[in-house]
């Protein structure tokens, strides 16, 4: 025998092993699923048939359903036929009938918490604080905000009638007639100070970067010497709505995102395809730690093509394409099939959900085990931690004093108080509280329950519960009660300690009542440090020129730093 046709023998024998051993596996996995489910069917009969109480089938087969969804990522979900609407809601379009409204349950009562402008309610001058009695003559006792929410809603041009309580005023009754409601992508755009454009997108759903399109396209007859696009607390939506958007400011044909899976079939990369709405003037990104997904897509992308500088805190660091698929019985099932990755390669994912710990936790992906890329210019980034911002600008926390005042509910009732006794006020951004008028607020504090625990405090509780197990306790305890009273006191001037940032809710709060969601964005312009910022560095041309770039400390975005431990290892060989 030839040795070629020894070779081609063995190449037959080969190739009909390696063909067997991929039947074997295939016919392995067809078992192993068929198995399973017949374990669950199994299972299921047998604990509905025995139970010792009547069992609700679709509850339990969804529990398990979710139950085995969970163990994958908190984006893979299965959805119900009866969650449909509130899926489409969520993830689709925020599109419905109703009145305008959303509401809130309070001691077993529901309330109006906001009003949108141009809607029926507005229109009827329904307002926030205003507590829903009856729905078409519905009593409301022992409904919860979504039964009350589901009655409001209905079909476009349907009546409705709505008993309300305002204060202590006796019942009044509104007869309104359902409109479309449509909550905007796009909640606020106008100019801002310095004569830059400022637009902010809460979400990516349907339309978006139509919405967005059009904010530009207006705010550019204003010949803005700059454009800020605010993506804080924006969690994302639909993929293609962000390329869109990222085109609006990009070159046509420039790769943008591109998802690579299990699935070759739907592995993609999108590019642009349209020349841009405005592709030079100076651009700033506003993203916070709530800024996921879509909001990733844009800010990273911006960044990763140096078209855009980047301005907050890091990104939340979702990578993570989802896609839907029906499934009998009008449900469907939503699945993670795909990661992202912008135009340098990183992908932002940061929750590493393969690996998870032996008690199901999910960890962050290791400093050693990120990446460095470049962007188009040459600047350092790095994958597995969200977009890190050009410029960081550190958040404030509220104090405990003001998110005890907000959870509480008496910044809300406060501003209810104060419409009720003000037919009028300055526009938002003029709009201040007098020094006379915050004392009126402190006034009507007197007497409420705002108790909280400070930081400090807390600290010194654990102290107490640690000190106690030890012998020397005794000795400790008077200093530590004296401790404790010297804090008490010092918790009483907390309400003028922190006055700058409760009248900046309380502003915000007020204004709201007056000028709606629009009037909450402006009021707030004069605190907002991250937008100031955005305003300084359009402002400061070689300042924008240089990070983009990549001078000096510039060069490097967002380089992990090493533990003190691989620090050690690192200073040890370098001996």
């Amino acid at each position: 025998m030839s040795v070629k046709n020894l070779y081609r023998k063995a190449g037959v024998w080969v190739g009909a092993a390696v063909l067997a051993t991929g039947v074997w596996s295939f016919s392995d996995d067809l078992f192993q699923i068929s198995k399973n489910l017949d374990v669950f069917a199994s299972v299921y009969k047998e604990v509905n048939l025995n139970y010792v109480d009547d069992i609700n089938s679709a509850k339990m087969v969804k529990t398990g359903v979710d139950a085995m969804l969970n163990g994958l990522d908190p984006y893979t979900e299965f959805v119900p036929e009866s969650e449909i609407e509130d899926y489409k809601l969520h993830y689709v379009s925020t599109q419905y009938g109703g009145i305008g409204t959303s509401i809130f349950s309070r001691n077993g009562k529901v309330y109006v918490s906001e009003v949108f402008e141009g809607f029926p309610a507005q229109k009827a001058d329904v307002r926030p604080g205003d507590q829903i009695v009856k729905i078409n003559d519905i009593e409301l006792t022992a409904r919860n905000s979504d039964q009350v929410s589901q009655l409001l809603k209905g079909s476009k041009g349907a009546g409705i009638k709505i008993l309300l309580k305002r204060g202590d005023a006796p019942a009044f009754e509104k007869s309104l007639i359902r409109e479309e409601i449509k909550q905007p992508n796009v909640s606020y755009y106008g100019m801002v100070d310095g004569n830059m454009g400022y637009i902010k997108l809460d979400k990516f759903l349907e339309n978006s970067a139509d919405e967005v399109t059009n904010a530009l396209t207006s705010l550019k007859k204003n010949n803005p010497s700059g454009i800020i696009l605010d993506l804080r607390s924006n969690g994302g939506g639909i993929l293609q709505e962000a390329v869109k958007i990222v085109n609006l400011f990009v070159q046509k044909d420039v790769e943008v995102v591109s998802q690579k899976g299990k699935i070759k079939e739907k592995n993609f990369t999108y590019r642009t395809v349209t020349q841009p709405v405005e592709g030079n003037l100076p651009l700033v990104v506003l993203v916070n730690g709530r800024s996921a997904s879509a909001s990733e897509i844009v800010a990273g992308a911006l960044q990763d093509l140096d078209r855009a500088v980047i301005i907050g805190q890091r990104s939340y660091g979702k990578g993570l394409v989802q896609q839907t698929f029906s499934l009998p019985y009008s449900s469907l099932v939503k699945i993670t099939i795909a990661k992202y990755f912008i135009p340098s390669g990183r992908c932002v994912q940061a929750l590493d959900y393969a690996h998870r710990k032996d008690d199901g936790s999910v960890v962050k992906m290791a400093d050693s085990s990120l990446h460095e890329f470049k962007t188009k210019s040459g600047r350092s980034v790095y994958d597995g931690s969200g977009v890190f911002p050009d410029m960081p600008v550190k958040q404030e926390r509220f104090a405990d004093v003001t998110q005890t005042l907000i959870g509480k509910l008496y910044m809300f009732d406060y501003a209810n108080q104060y419409r009720a006794n003000h037919p009028k006020i300055a526009a938002p951004k003029a709009f201040t509280l007098t020094d006379a008028e915050y004392a009126d607020f402190t006034k009507y504090l007197s007497g409420k329950n705002y108790s909280y625990s400070t930081a400090s405090e807390k600290i010194l509780s654990a102290l107490k519960t640690e000190a106690s197990k030890d012998k020397q306790f005794a000795e400790l305890q008077p200093e530590l009660e004296a401790l404790k009273n010297k804090l008490a006191s010092t918790k009483k001037n907390d309400l003028q300690v922190h006055k700058p940032e409760i009248k900046q809710v309380l502003e915000n709060e007020i204004a709201a009542r007056y000028y709606y969601e629009k009037g909450r964005y402006e009021a707030n312009f004069k605190y907002d440090k991250e937008l100031a910022q955005a305003v300084k560095t359009l402002q400061d041309k070689p300042l924008l020129a240089s990070i983009l770039k990549g001078d000096g400390s510039y060069r490097t975005i967002g380089k992990p730093q090493p533990t003190l431990a691989a620090a050690k290892v690192d200073d040890d060989n370098s001996k």
